[in-house]
């Protein structure tokens, strides 16, 4: 029977893990249409932060993704013999396009498409890495709670456009449009060269 081994997994949820730091940036949905003060979003980016430093020395390191990879695993893993067979792999498979189903229903086909998209990785994970890495201020290769802050409430004051403090889905989408536009630009420079 063919098995999925750890390694493979880990690509997976290292591209999981670092889906989540863009909290003020997210392109407005359902479930993010009301107005968020700089307050709440530093509360949310200090249980984020507790959330993904699950070795909790701190830091956000090597150490923390090794633990959440496993983790991820081990939830895959579900009769815990060291390996993820086919039908492991299809039950969670089903489990997250369920999920799908309900944030399309929850915030209409096209959002809950590129939600899903977000929450898988592909190109948005790989955004997220570049974003942890921008992060990381010192480049000791990990991040603190500082400085996982710090960078949370910089992306919410440039979309805080009118400096009130408050972030409104009217801004934050302004701010989405114009990071879009920038990687667009970004990605047509690198393409001509």
């Amino acid at each position: 029977m063919k098995t999925t081994t750890k390694r493979s997994i880990a690509i997976a949820a290292a591209l999981a893990l670092t889906g989540t730091a863009g909290i003020a940036m997210a392109q407005p949905g359902k479930w993010q249409a009301k107005d968020q003060t700089r307050a709440e979003v530093q509360a949310k980016t200090a249980q984020m932060f507790q959330k993904m430093d699950v070795n909790g020395d701190g830091t956000l390191d090597q150490a923390d993704r090794e633990a959440m990879r496993a983790k991820m695993f081990d939830r895959l893993d579900a009769d815990g013999n060291g390996s993820i067979s086919r039908a492991e792999f299809d039950a969670a498979r089903g489990k997250m396009r369920e999920g799908r189903g309900k944030m399309r229903a929850e915030n209409g086909d096209a959002e809950g498409k590129r939600m899903g998209r977000h929450r898988r990785g592909g190109h948005h994970g790989m955004r997220g890495m570049a974003m942890m890495k921008a992060a990381d201020t010192d480049k000791d290769g990990a991040i603190s709670q500082a400085e996982f802050t710090t960078a949370a409430l910089a992306r919410f004051d440039a979309a805080d456009a009118d400096n009130n403090g408050t972030v409104t889905a009217a801004e934050r989408k302004t701010a989405f449009e114009q990071m879009r536009a920038m990687r667009k630009d970004r990605r047509t420079a690198g393409d001509a060269s």
